[in-house]
């Protein structure tokens, strides 16, 4: 019996590399999903900007910093932009940075980390990882560090927001490319002053804004505070540098899908990640349907 066994086994061994064989002088794949081109429906594999989502709990009301909702929509926005997207509600571990291009951020109160978080950021960083942060994202405990990482950061506790209020956008560099067509307009969301800035480098201000006239923001009313910027640097011991596209908005969900929001992001993502500007603003092809259907 243990002969017999034995034969069987050698011969399942035999036939599979005959077929294996065969395969490979037929040219046919072994494995399906590279039959399919590695996406299915004959589509082939993605080759845009590799992104890390790094998302948070809902911590407002219906309708704001909806953080869990943004990594569903916008991991499904970003990979019809043939991006690869990835991403969690926790702090990413090194490995699933590894291979990451840019880290979106949208989660409260990201500039406070443990050791731990503070050293995978800083990793990341020194080999010339991007990163994209919104809304309260540069909050936290020590601004005078976060600064140096998006280029501004506001303190967690401290009074330094309007609360929902007009922002009337003042273009300030309507020749980069992540601006490209837009002219001052005004949204309803939150604006943040009180900033500690990065000095050396200093951030490259996009668009300015003035703070409204609320009762949160008494005796800042009217000042002109940058709301939009990019933020390129070496990080110290790095090998390469990085770069952080900041938008201070996204108080209120709904205004990551206006239509004069949504470019501006998607170009401040692709920059973010070295790629050309225009890098996610094709949507892929549908897949397409076989005739008769």
């Amino acid at each position: 019996m243990k002969a017999r066994g034995l034969y069987l086994s050698i011969g399942v061994a035999l036939l599979c590399a005959t077929v294996a064989a065969q395969q490979q002088q037929q040219g046919a794949p072994q494995d399906p999903a590279a039959a399919r081109g590695g996406r299915g429906g004959g589509q082939p594999a993605p080759n845009g900007p590799r992104v890390y989502i790094r998302a948070g709990l809902k911590t407002h009301g219906a309708g704001q910093h909806d953080y869990p909702q943004f990594l569903a929509d916008w991991s499904k926005i970003l990979t019809e932009r043939n991006a690869v997207v990835d991403g969690s509600l926790h702090f990413p571990k090194p490995e699933e940075l590894a291979n990451v291009d840019v880290m979106v951020m949208y989660k409260g109160d990201a500039g406070g980390m443990t050791p731990e978080e503070k050293a995978t950021l800083e990793a990341y960083l020194k080999r010339g990882g991007g990163l994209v942060s919104f809304h309260d994202t540069l909050c936290g405990p020590d601004p005078t560090y976060y600064s140096t990482i998006v280029g501004g950061a506001k303190k967690h506790g401290e009074v330094n927001y309007t609360l929902e209020a007009d922002i009337p956008y003042t273009i300030a560099d309507k020749s980069n490319p992540i601006m490209e067509g837009m002219s001052d307009f005004t949204i309803k969301d939150e604006a943040f002053f009180l900033i500690t800035w990065a000095q050396s480098p200093k951030i490259h201000v996009l668009a300015n804004a003035t703070i409204a006239d609320t009762p949160s923001a008494k005796g800042h009313a009217g000042e002109l505070v940058p709301q939009i910027w990019t933020y390129e640097t070496t990080f110290a011991g790095g090998t390469q540098p990085y770069r952080a596209f900041v938008w201070m908005q996204g108080h209120n969900y709904t205004n990551f899908a206006d239509p004069k929001i949504q470019p501006m992001i998607l170009k401040g993502i692709a920059w973010a990640a070295k790629r050309p500007y225009d890098a996610l603003m094709t949507v892929r092809p549908a897949r397409g349907r076989s005739s008769g259907n």
